[in-house]
């Protein structure tokens, strides 16, 4: 055993007191799992020296034991590529085979469930989904967080650097990969333990809790990439497109009876106005308190047909109205009623058409419906409705109420469930584009010629940049340059929610929404 092999041999031990130390292995599990272990990485024989594993002090997620395992494996010819895809695929083979079985984590999520309460469960199984790392928390941790003081209260605004831009082999790899079509997509519950691909990801970590709604299978998981606390995701088993329905309201109320204290969403079922996965039906929820839902009714309503509901229009740029009751069922009629209606509803004085005809003669519909279902503080079923349009022109060829041109500098893709409850995920090119646009205003650097040729990473934001020099120069200090960028940022997300509203917050835009309102019988009190 050469010292490399020995080195890795004892990043196995360390491994094996992690799993212990959290409770992935039993202590009649190490031999059997040392083996496995050894097996996949090729050593001929463990560590020479014995070790305490119960004494050995273990990090507090796996990922530095791992980088220094996939380092060994690249020196040693067992990664392809040395390339994130592959790493990937790696490591989580590796933890794969510390994992219990997928009948076992369901068995202990029960058991806390009975003897604790659905939040410890929810909470051990989220702590587990870290330790094992299905859920990359020192990828999380780099992604850069602020907020946002406005006029509808605090947006939370991230610049996503979980997922970096894929390295040029990598690119070269997914061309010439074969498309397999198992699993159908990455929601499919067959993920469970799929060794993945280059271009599908490892699932060997991947544990799901099964759960019914309206009689039907459905799964429980977290997302590997977490944008918030607890961040769920729950799935159909049947790979079957996303479809908003009464269906939809009685599965999000049924939810909330297994899980009372998160919240539970749909994205809407159109392109533009969707979410990046439309082919499969699933809803995204956690333990999360999101600032539309901190956000106050701007004026109440009342409904003729439902009087002993509460209605309010939101105070807020897109268009949510909110309903609060103590029966669900309540909710749901009434919330399919609004659906129904506006599945069909014009008003071309705001730009609200329900259906145009394409160059095939097809009738397109354009209108759908983002809704969030909670547990109010007050013990009351809590259902916000967003109201939404997937129309295009000429003006505006991505989607009239999608942002617009001048925003997709900053925000170009479909605003989905979380950035409609207010929560932003920026693309990672704006963490170096925005600090070299610091160094502009800082004086660090200056407008050169080569910043007005198409290809220069800050020419889509010239326009921009020469704003910010004209009301603000390039003398500031450090600490200024970021606040007055991150102001800046923070202003355009509120104007994504503005241009993707279909009602505006604007006296004439209410005014428009109340003439939605009143085909269901539903009136400013």
């Amino acid at each position: 055993m050469d010292d490399l092999q020995q080195r890795a041999a004892y990043l196995v031990e360390r491994l094996l007191a992690f799993a212990l130390a959290n409770d992935m292995v039993s202590r009649f599990d190490v031999t059997y799992t040392r083996n496995l272990l050894l097996d996949l990485l090729k050593i001929d024989q463990p560590y020479p020296r014995p070790l305490d594993l119960e004494s050995l002090e273990v990090p507090e997620t796996a990922t530095p034991i791992l980088e220094e395992l996939l380092d060994y494996a690249v020196q040693r010819g067992l990664i392809p590529e040395d390339t994130l895809t592959y790493r990937d695929l790696f490591d989580t083979r590796i933890m794969g085979l510390l994992m219990p079985k997928p009948s076992e984590v369901i068995e202990r999520f029960n058991r806390i469930k009975a003897e604790k309460g659905i939040k410890a469960a929810t909470d051990d199984f989220y702590n587990f989904c870290q330790k094992s790392d299905y859920i990359r928390v020192s990828r999380i941790a780099r992604n850069i967080k602020w907020q946002y003081e406005s006029e509808f209260g605090q947006l939370e605004i991230t610049i996503n650097l979980t997922k970096p831009e894929k390295d040029p082999r990598e690119i070269a790899a997914l061309k010439n990969a074969p498309q397999v079509g198992y699993p159908k997509c990455v929601l499919c519950p067959e993920n469970v333990g799929y060794a993945g691909r280059v271009n599908h990801p490892a699932r060997q970590t991947l544990r799901v809790l099964p759960i019914k709604l309206r009689g039907e299978q459905w799964y429980f998981q977290y997302s590997p990439y977490v944008y918030y606390h607890q961040h769920c995701i729950v799935l159909s088993e049947q790979h079957v497109p996303m479809k908003i329905s009464r269906e939809t309201f009685e599965r999000l109320f049924e939810f909330l009876e297994y899980f009372p204290h998160y919240f539970i969403g749909s994205n809407a079922d159109l392109p533009i106005v969707g979410g990046s996965i439309l082919n499969h039906d699933h809803f995204q929820g956690g333990y999360y308190t999101f600032p539309m839902e901190k956000a106050p009714v701007e004026y109440y309503l009342k409904s003729q047909e439902y009087p002993d509901v509460t209605i309010g229009v939101v105070h807020w740029p897109m268009s949510a109205l909110r309903l609060r009751h103590a029966k669900p069922q309540v909710l749901v009629e009434l919330a399919d009623k609004l659906l129904h209606l506006w599945r069909g509803y014009s008003d071309p004085s705001v730009d609200v058409l329900a259906f145009t005809t394409n160059e095939k003669g097809e009738k397109v519909p354009h209108n759908t419906i983002t809704p969030i279902a909670r547990i109010g503080k007050d013990g009351l079923y809590e259902l916000d409705l967003v109201f939404r349009n997937n129309r295009t022109s000429k003006q505006h060829p991505m989607g009239i109420f999608h942002p617009h041109q001048e925003l997709h500098h900053i925000k170009k893709e479909n605003i989905g469930l979380i950035e409609v409850m207010g929560l932003f995920i920026l693309p990672g090119r704006l963490r170096d584009e925005l600090a070299d646009i610091c160094d502009i205003l800082t004086g660090k650097k200056t407008l050169s010629d080569d910043i007005y040729q198409e290809s220069h990473p800050l020419n889509k934001h010239l326009h921009w940049i020469k704003e910010l020099i004209e009301k603000y120069g390039t003398n500031l200090d450090d600490e200024a340059a970021r606040r007055i960028i991150k102001d800046s940022v923070g202003e355009k997300c509120l104007q994504v929610l503005h241009h993707a509203g279909v009602f505006k917050a604007t006296k004439e835009g209410r005014q428009a929404f109340d003439r939605f309102l009143e085909t269901a019988g539903i009136r400013r009190v």
